[in-house]
């Protein structure tokens, strides 16, 4: 077994983003900066410490499983339930899962996207699951999660982002249930 250690060079996540996360000026297009959380994922402590905050706002929202939207989100999500002794419902990109599966479509600014998760082999008929992902920025990803899991008969009691991309507007499409933005 590993021995743990209790101390992080980081007093908070907010910290740990601000000296990690890396900026890429007009990517993916002009007039976008970017915000990569490669490097927090890199560094131990500021990924422990993201994913304690993330635990932290799951335990608040009462979570029986955590969501983890591809891809990013699987890596957040799936630390997350690991630490919090809970399981992980992986939600794909569209085309990634063997059939059968639950589709959900969404409109995207040019064209539609879809998430998918198997048909069968996991219970969600009454779950209590928090959605986990690494960005916030229309809110459309987040929402058909939402969509998709209830149609399983699931029930998404919040959702639980590191970063928020406020002008996109995506914390308006989500106003009817708890939203924790970790570097708010």
């Amino acid at each position: 077994m590993l021995e743990q250690t209790q101390m992080n060079k980081y007093g908070s996540a907010r910290e740990a983003l601000s000296a990690r996360i890396r900026y890429v000026q007009d990517w993916p297009e002009e007039g976008i900066l970017f915000e990569d959380l490669t490097p927090v994922l890199a560094d131990a402590d500021a990924f422990q410490i993201v994913v304690d905050e993330l635990a932290d706002a799951c335990v608040r929202l009462g979570a029986q499983m955590i969501g983890g939207l591809d891809a990013r989100g699987f890596l957040l999500g799936s630390a997350v339930a690991y630490k919090l002794g809970l399981g992980i419902l992986a939600i794909r990109k569209k085309g990634k899962l063997p059939p059968p599966v639950v589709t959900e479509e969404y409109s995207l600014e040019y064209g539609t996207a879809a998430l998918e998760v198997p048909e069968d082999g996991q219970e969600l008929e009454g779950v209590r699951i928090v959605l986990v992902d690494d960005v916030l920025a229309t809110g459309g990803t987040l929402v058909a999660a939402r969509k998709l899991i209830e149609h399983c008969g699931g029930e998404v009691v919040g959702n639980v982002v590191v970063l928020e991309v406020a002008e996109l507007g995506g914390r308006e499409r989500l106003a009817d249930l708890p939203l924790v933005v970790i570097n708010e």
